[in-house]
């Protein structure tokens, strides 16, 4: 005989529906029911409103990022002393290259990064993954994720303590802060007056935009052939007169945008996809 508490063999299959309800059953209410006791139930009290309270005993550990405007005034700091800045942003297909073999088995860096191919990277490269690192250590701004998804927020903070990197010792904002600072209106202010340099295979586009909006570009470098083309893609940029670069390359733009700063004492700016869609025209500036 079955106890009342005892599952059937077998069931039909969930609907989509039954599956989110699960899914959301699973994501709060189901920790709610393994943390109380058997005999214990907290009545008309909402995940939510638990979550938020528990928050708030954790408040003294927020960690606060810098904001798009904070990020854009010490760009405009850095251009006003000729001083050098790095500003780059780690997204999933930065943080897998950085996993591997680390944080995560090539395997598991294959299934979740199947489109690392396509941004710069062709597993397994583990030197790819330590040029990474130490980029990483040397920027001045690091942008990371703001999803607490695997592969965002949660895979940053792992590829950081992985890497011996404290984050505590980084100056943090997000990885979308590019977008950030052309959505509050910072970028034409960024750039106004200044000789820029555009880097990546979106460059003449972006190019023609930004001279289009009064924007003075001084050097474009419209290829970069994934990781092992930086050594050449850098010899191209030391021929360029610029005081800002903004580098469109995939993974590779994190190197180049620190080694821009690092090596020719420059502002660099890790400028994404942010490149492309103003090249064609889906953002305007």
């Amino acid at each position: 005989m079955k106890s009342r508490h005892s599952v059937p063999e077998t069931k039909a299959m969930p609907s989509s529906g039954e599956e989110y309800t699960k899914g959301l059953y699973d994501g709060g209410e189901r920790i709610v029911d393994s943390i109380l006791s058997e005999l214990e139930i907290l009545p008309e009290i909402s995940v939510r409103q638990i979550i938020e309270e528990g928050m708030k005993q954790l408040s003294s550990q927020y960690y606060r990022l810098m904001s798009a405007a904070e990020v854009a005034g010490r760009i405009k700091e850095a251009l006003a002393s000729s001083s050098p800045l790095s500003v780059i942003r780690l997204g999933d297909g930065e943080l897998l290259t950085l996993a591997q073999e680390m944080v995560l088995n090539e395997e598991e860096v294959r299934k979740e990064g199947h489109f690392l191919s396509y941004a710069g990277v062709c597993l397994p490269d583990l030197k790819a993954r330590d040029m990474l690192a130490a980029s990483v250590r040397n920027a001045d701004i690091v942008g990371i994720p703001k999803l607490r998804m695997s592969n965002f927020q949660p895979l940053a903070f792992s590829v950081f303590r992985a890497h011996g990197i404290d984050y505590r010792k980084l100056q943090l904002t997000l990885s979308t802060v590019n977008y950030a600072i052309h959505l509050e209106g910072l970028l034409h202010g960024i750039l106004a007056g200044r000789r820029v340099l555009v880097v990546g295979n979106s460059a003449p586009g972006l190019s023609r935009v930004l001279s289009d909006r009064g924007i003075k570009v001084t050097g474009t470098v419209d290829t970069v052939e994934g990781m092992y083309d930086i050594p050449r893609t850098m010899d191209e940029i030391r021929e360029c007169q610029f005081d800002i670069a903004l580098v469109g390359a995939g993974i590779p733009a994190v190197i180049i945008t620190e080694r821009i700063a690092s090596e020719l004492g420059k502002v660099a700016i890790d400028f994404g996809h942010l490149a492309d869609s103003l090249a064609s025209g889906e953002s305007t500036l």
